[in-house]
């Protein structure tokens, strides 16, 4: 059986949610058996906020994750909380704009992104989140490109499809 458990994690506003939010949408459109867990406190904006996704070809017996396959972090408190949980193995995507230092795991892939720079050069920090969630298809293949930009045109906001492709673009070019 093929299952992927994914951590996003993050402040409220930064788009976490929707990040885990595309993929299940790509997992569905592949015909994979799908959850997505949201969790934020109270201030929602500027407080913290993760969620869970995951897809699997076969049954899911828990829609909770506590060590997963890969975890995505664009705050510190997150990657503080998260690194270690990530399975042996595991990936580690993180916005090197936001968080400074070093994985301390040697069992795990780490890919650093200036994430919010890169968004910046396309045009708005708001999706350094979709340059996270590029380099996390990219390197772990758990849905083709091509779902995931079906999910995006399907489920997100038009007007942002055009930048919203571009940054994912650059987050797989970047872990190349």
């Amino acid at each position: 059986m093929k299952q992927q458990e994914i951590i996003f994690a993050g402040f409220g506003g930064q788009g976490i949610l929707s990040m885990g939010k595309f993929l299940a949408y790509a997992g569905m459109d592949e015909n994979m058996k799908v959850t997505w867990c949201p969790s934020y406190g109270p201030e929602m904006r500027g407080g913290t906020a993760n969620c869970s996704v995951i897809l699997s070809d076969g049954e899911i017996g828990s829609p909770v994750v506590t060590a997963p396959d890969s975890v995505i972090v664009m705050n510190k408190p997150s990657f503080d909380k998260f690194e270690s949980t990530i399975k042996p193995g595991g990936l580690l995507v993180m916005d090197s704009d936001l968080i400074s230092g070093e994985s301390k795991r040697t069992d795990i892939t780490v890919i650093k992104i200036p994430a919010q720079s890169i968004a910046e050069e396309i045009g708005s920090k708001t999706i350094a989140n979709m340059v996270l969630l590029g380099a996390l298809v990219k390197q772990t293949g758990i849905v083709p490109t091509e779902a995931l930009l079906k999910a995006l045109k399907e489920h997100g906001k038009e007007r942002f499809y055009s930048a919203n492709e571009l940054a994912i673009s650059k987050g797989m070019e970047y872990t190349k």
